[in-house]
């Protein structure tokens, strides 16, 4: 049974602007990991999402793991959207989120939607992947991460898949201390996974539960009494030595190991497993292999605590310090839960809620957009455009026109560069061109975005606004609407 919405904490309370020193904001993150054994995706993922949950989040992070990469499903899924992301994807897209990133290496993907009203705040997006598998020529093992600044704050998620079979944790430190080694960022403020504000490490990161045999641990599963195989399981083992992963926070595990499953089945594994010359192997005791852990970049320290003979900070730790003073960022996990409910996988997925508290660094958009006067198909239009702050402008630059509820950066109706069809402009205002022939005759509920080259993100949003259907299409009865064109590069 799907766990119900967590309950409020009596002990916190919501933040107000009359009783701290900055105004702050609040953002629900809502996150997924699944090990989702190359199967096919479900009909419905929604309970999944929390969807109807009257708290809507503003965030969605989807991890998943052995999505199925067999070669011709692979290739296919390289040109065309792979059967996991159009899932999701058109899920959000009615309810107004957009896809902001994706990446995927082989069967890791990592999927990052956002509401449509943070989108001009989402700035310096970036994706890479680490290999570990086979000696890091094989992505069937590794990680993959999207890392971006959310207000003017730096975050980072990393969906890791590491080594399996209960005598490789060490092995699993191994890897995951090279993949945050490994993992750069051409990005000046933070290069690497660490320099970032908040990070967000989740995936099946495969930590058994070892010391206790089966019996005991099914018993303990049985009665709910999960804090008895707390001290053996395996992470919570490493993390008492290993100073990174001390780094790293986690909610109680007050819910049923994840793996592992007989498919379709709520049932833990029950079958015999042949091994060499005949003999039956061990079944798998159940664990907590799937997890949700963040970081939140440790302060620096202050002048006085300067080792060695430097008598003041360096110009970066101040400017550290400066700024985690000025703009705080506080992290609250509301929920830590397996979804029972999906038994496609021989793992069952888990969810992580939590609440983001920040200050905004900036909370106006780059650029300000506009449809001016009426649009359709019978007359040329005009976007108008003011740059509100300085950004990188480039001949790169375009605007788009999408339908309300539009899914992707890719999901335009078509179009525009913005320096080669600019027809006026003075220092406050820019005039820029749209071809009666690239409207859809049909018209429709539209918005348009500024997507910046330089900054790979759109930086600016128009409220929504109408165009209308063709008179003369109607007239002449023309078919409408040609078909939308893929963004080229």
């Amino acid at each position: 049974m799907m766990e119900t919405e967590e309950q409020p904490d009596a002990h916190q309370s919501e933040p107000s602007c009359k009783e701290e020193p900055h105004d702050r904001d609040s953002f629900r993150l809502h996150m997924v990991t699944w090990n989702v054994a190359t199967m096919d995706p479900p009909d419905d993922v929604t309970p999944l999402l929390h969807i109807n949950s009257p708290k809507s989040a503003d965030l969605y992070v989807i991890g998943l793991q052995e999505v199925y990469s067999g070669p011709v499903r692979f290739v296919s899924d390289m040109i065309f959207e792979d059967s996991w992301s159009g899932l999701f994807t058109s899920t959000f897209a009615p309810l107004q989120y957009i896809k902001v990133s994706s990446i995927r290496m082989q069967g890791l993907l990592l999927l990052f939607f956002s509401k449509l009203e943070h989108i001009p705040f989402i700035r310096d997006i970036q994706a890479t992947y680490t290999r570990t598998g086979i000696c890091g020529y094989w992505g069937n093992k590794g990680a993959v991460s999207v890392r971006l600044s959310f207000y003017g704050h730096t975050l980072c998620f990393l969906n890791c898949h590491l080594a399996a079979h209960m005598k490789y944790a060490s092995e699993r430190v191994d890897e995951f201390e090279y993949i945050m080694d490994r993992q750069t960022f051409d990005c000046k403020k933070a290069p690497r996974i660490t320099d970032h504000r908040l990070v967000f490490w989740f995936g099946d990161l495969n930590f058994r539960v070892q010391d206790h045999g089966m019996h005991f641990v099914r018993t303990c599963i049985n009665n709910e009494t999960y804090n008895l195989l707390w001290s053996s399981d395996q992470l919570m083992m490493m993390k008492k030595k290993e100073p990174l992963l001390q780094e790293f926070e986690e909610g109680p595990l007050d819910f049923q190991p994840t793996y592992k499953f007989d498919l379709n089945s709520d049932n833990y594994d029950s079958r015999c497993y042949r091994t060499w010359f005949g003999f039956n192997g061990k079944k798998r005791k159940p664990a907590w292999t799937d997890r949700i852990l963040w970081r939140i970049r440790p302060k620096a320290p202050p002048p006085d605590e300067q080792d060695g003979n430097d008598s003041c900070l360096d110009g970066e730790k101040m400017k550290q310090l400066d700024e985690e003073e000025e703009y705080p960022l506080k992290v609250r996990q509301d929920l830590y839960t397996s979804i029972m409910e999906y038994n496609i996988s021989d793992h069952k997925p888990v969810v992580g809620i939590f609440t983001l508290e920040l200050r905004k660094m900036y909370d106006t958009p780059l650029v300000r957009l506009q449809a001016e006067g009426d649009w359709s198909a019978d007359i040329d239009a005009l976007v108008l455009y003011s740059p509100l702050q300085p950004f990188p402008a480039s001949t790169w630059d375009w605007i788009g026109l999408y339908k309300v509820g539009f899914s992707s950066l890719s999901d335009y109706i078509t179009y525009t560069w913005v320096k080669d069809d600019e027809v006026a402009f003075n220092e406050e205002v820019m005039q820029v061109f749209v071809s009666k022939e690239e409207i859809p005759v049909r018209g429709g509920e539209c918005v348009l975005c500024y997507y910046c080259s330089t900054l790979q993100c759109i930086i600016g949003v128009s409220e929504p606004f109408k165009v209308l259907e063709s008179r003369v299409a109607i007239e002449e009865g023309l078919l409408p609407d040609k078909p939308v064109r893929l963004l080229e590069n």
